[in-house]
């Protein structure tokens, strides 16, 4: 089988003390076959001179300088610029083993058509002194016509363990399944930006790859990340988020696309009920009640219920069910017993 050639993106944002690692990385990669787009998002620090450097030393990485516009609008920018036949997309202050690129690539099918594939790998979440390995909830194996559509295109959301990943990272994405639908990555997305991306081009693929394994991606916890951090926006931007799901079923007209929406958001509704609860400053009880009480997510959590098995989660369902003060109060306290 002849070389297929990647294009690995990473979007490049005020990451000066990781980037080095995240590019070196890929750098070494076994897989010859490769370039590396580096999207400068307007870093403030020093990324921008460092991307540039990397791009004098090695031949196959090129660098994109933009005005920042976030992170959907910098890998967009990266795809734009690529020119692989596959895409795979790492975020810069996170690492892969050096073995990845080539590993995954012994998934790819035969024949040299556009095979509209996913190929993905599991991961390693990277903490101070601490490591914790993370599998697709699918069982490893190739998944193709009705077995894909069954175990997986009915099933991508609406569940509280998903069964793939819904991040863009730990893929090789056919190119064209990323292309095709980037019109459905709205860079004003605040919150599940990889899911306007991977969901679409999960419902349009024709063979999906879970490796056994396979834990070459490294994501770094950075704790003092704003994405760890109380986000006063959060709630809007999962309203936001539910729109756009429901909009991609509707244009890939998925009949079980509605339930899974549905379902995700309710989901989803944990988070924003964690994040008042855990984060917010004075007034949380009356935005939790906000969030619960409003017409349209009492309607929808009173006609439809979804299994909950996580204990966190199975308190933060009570209250959205039951939005009292008392209830409010009560899972802060455990939350700070147990936290």
């Amino acid at each position: 089988m002849p070389d297929r050639k990647i294009s690995v993106i990473v979007p490049v944002y005020n990451t000066e003390e990781y980037l080095g690692r995240c590019v070196e990385s890929l750098m070494g990669q076994t897989y010859r076959e490769m370039e590396i787009v580096l999207v400068d998002d307007g870093s403030p620090d020093g990324c921008p001179a460092m991307c540039d450097a990397y791009a004098r030393e090695d031949g196959r990485v090129k660098v994109v300088h933009k005005e920042n516009g976030g992170l959907v609008s910098a890998w967009q920018a990266g795809v734009k610029r690529s020119s692989g036949d596959y895409l795979c997309f790492v975020d810069s202050d996170d690492w892969v083993d050096k073995g990845m690129l080539e590993e995954m690539a012994e998934f790819f099918s035969p024949g040299s058509g556009d095979a509209k594939e996913v190929i993905c790998c599991n991961f390693v979440i990277s903490r101070p002194g601490k490591e914790t390995k993370h599998y697709h909830g699918l069982e490893p194996g190739v998944y193709e016509g009705e077995k894909l559509q069954g175990e997986i295109k009915d099933h991508l959301l609406g569940h509280e363990n998903r069964r793939i990943s819904m991040s863009r990272c730990m893929k090789l994405f056919s190119k064209s399944l990323i292309t095709e639908n980037m019109k459905y990555s709205n860079p004003a997305l605040t919150m599940g930006e990889d899911v306007s991306i991977t969901l679409p081009a999960l419902l349009d693929s024709k063979r999906v790859v879970i490796m056994k394994e396979a834990l070459f991606y490294h994501y770094f916890f950075n704790a003092g990340s704003m994405v760890h951090k109380y986000d006063a926006g959060m709630y809007q931007g999962i309203k936001t988020l539910y729109g756009t799901i429901k909009d991609i079923f509707q244009a890939k007209n998925r009949a079980s696309g509605k339930g899974q929406a549905d379902k995700e958001y309710i989901y989803l509704l944990l988070l924003a009920v964690k994040n008042e609860i855990r984060g917010g400053a004075k007034g949380y009880i009356g935005r939790v009640r906000k969030i619960c009480m409003e017409e349209d997510n009492r309607a929808l959590t009173a006609s439809l219920q979804v299994p909950v098995k996580d204990k966190a989660n199975r308190l933060l369902y009570f209250v959205l069910r039951h939005p009292i003060a008392p209830v409010i109060l009560g899972v802060k306290m455990a939350f700070r017993l147990y936290n």
